[in-house]
């Protein structure tokens, strides 16, 4: 069943002006707001801008999937970030934002965790688990030095009809309950700025993630670009944030970027 839009509230502008340092501007329609926010911070944006849209009609995911929201049914929305890093440390912007939004779920979602790099899921000691958020980090090259898009997408009140794929759950279908969406957003944003201090601790960012991390421990198939399948046990989290793979041939190191898919092996 898909609900009327109608019968869902809008988010309210006037509550999401934090004392946080973002500037929050809701629109009704967006195709991509990773890709309005790219083109913003080319034409000269400041950092700070978060963009939220009641209805994403061609969200993008890792490897360029695209998907629709229905309307005033989720939390899709893309902050823009400057992050006063070391090249190396850039790495880590997903892995935190997985982390950020595991941590603003948490006190709703008892069991809610992290796959590795930052899809957050309900469920997944036991197996694959249900998707409830989606996250992608890009890069944008400006006049003004490099910036980041942090895009995140929170299933929040659609029925079972709405999502996108089988395994995919939302806030209100897990807690049984509706869910009030500006708060949940501003729990998130709060959660997201409280915890940007952990990129320059990465070794302390590191430890976080891992306690919330159920990649970690388990055999895995890694599926990577060319189509090649290695399968491991996935050991840890290294200093760049990548994943180390252990193998009877040794352990290998995976990128976010380098990798397709991590899923448990069956």
């Amino acid at each position: 069943m898909t609900l009327d839009p109608d019968s869902r509230p809008p988010l309210d502008l006037d509550r999401l002006a934090t004392p946080l340092g973002w500037r929050v501007e809701v629109e009704e329609a967006t195709a991509s707001t990773n890709a309005v926010l790219a083109e913003r911070a080319r034409a000269g944006e400041e950092p700070g801008l978060v963009l939220v849209t009641e209805h994403q009609t061609a969200g993008r995911g890792r490897l360029d999937r695209v998907w629709e929201t229905p309307p005033r049914s989720s939390l899709t929305f893309s902050v823009l970030l400057r992050p006063d890093l070391p090249p190396t440390s850039w790495s880590w912007l997903p892995l935190l934002t997985g982390y950020a939004v595991q941590a603003a779920l948490a006190d709703r979602l008892p069991d809610i965790a992290l796959k590795w790099p930052n899809d957050v899921l309900v469920d997944a000691e036991l197996g694959v688990g249900r998707k409830v958020c989606g996250i992608l980090v890009e890069r944008v090259e400006t006049t003004g030095g490099p910036m980041a898009v942090v895009g995140v997408g929170i299933n929040v009140d659609q029925t079972l009809d709405e999502l996108p794929i089988a395994l995919a759950t939302s806030v209100a279908l897990e807690t049984g309950e509706p869910v009030e969406r500006t708060g949940l957003l501003g729990q998130v944003l709060g959660s997201l700025h409280g915890l940007q201090g952990l990129l320059d601790d990465t070794e302390s960012l590191r430890a976080a993630y891992a306690d919330v991390c159920v990649t970690l421990g388990k055999t895995v198939d890694v599926h990577l670009p060319a189509g090649d399948v290695r399968r491991g046990e996935a050991l840890d989290i290294d200093a760049t944030g990548a994943l180390v793979v252990g193998t009877d041939d040794g352990a290998f190191t995976v990128a976010a970027g380098d990798v397709v898919h991590v899923r448990p092996a069956r």
